[in-house]
C-alpha cells in the first residue's frame, strides 16, 4: 500500500483529496494542522505528500521545510490558492535546494489522481542493478 499524506486545515479539503485518493493501493491519511503532519510522517514515512500552504500555525513552508528534515527525498506537493504571498519563502527554500512541486488549487479528482500516479510511478521504478566488471589484464591487453 502506498501511504499518502494530505496536510490541509480545512476539513472538506483533505477530505475530498483522502476521497479522490481512495482507490488502488492507496492508503490516504489526513492531518489537520502542519504539526500533525510532521508527527504522522516522523511516525510512518508516507510515500507522498499534499501539502496546504495557507495553515495557522505551521505554514506550509515551515512544515515542508520539516518534512526536508525528516525525509530529504519524500515527494511533497504544495497546493495553495495562495501562491502570490508564498512566492518568496518558496524561492528562498529552492535556492537552498529544497525540492518540491506546486499545484494550484482547486484540483479535480482526475489531477489529484494524476499527480498521485505519476509521482508513485517514478518511485516504483528501481535502478538497473550495477554491474562489476573487472579491469582487463595486462595479459589479456
Amino acid at each position: 500500500m502506498k501511504r499518502i499524506l494530505v496536510i490541509d486545515d480545512d476539513g472538506a479539503v483533505r477530505d475530498s483529496f483522502i476521497a479522490a485518493l481512495d482507490y488502488r493501493d492507496y492508503a490516504p491519511v489526513g492531518a489537520a494542522s502542519g504539526q500533525a503532519g510532521i508527527e504522522s510522517a516522523g511516525a510512518v514515512k508516507p510515500d507522498l505528500v499534499f501539502l496546504d500552504l495557507n495553515m495557522p500555525g505551521l505554514s506550509g513552508v515551515e512544515t515542508l521545510a520539516a518534512l526536508r528534515g525528516l525525509y530529504p527525498e519524500l515527494p511533497v506537493y504544495l497546493v495553495t490558492g495562495f501562491y502570490g504571498e508564498f512566492l518568496e519563502p518558496l524561492k528562498d527554500l529552492r535556492g537552498r535546494g529544497v525540492l518540491f512541486e506546486l499545484a494550484r488549487k482547486p484540483l479535480t479528482v482526475a489531477e489529484i489522481r494524476a499527480i498521485a500516479e505519476g509521482v508513485l510511478a517514478c518511485h516504483d521504478i528501481e535502478p538497473a542493478p550495477r554491474t562489476y566488471a573487472p579491469p582487463l589484464s595486462q595479459a589479456a591487453r
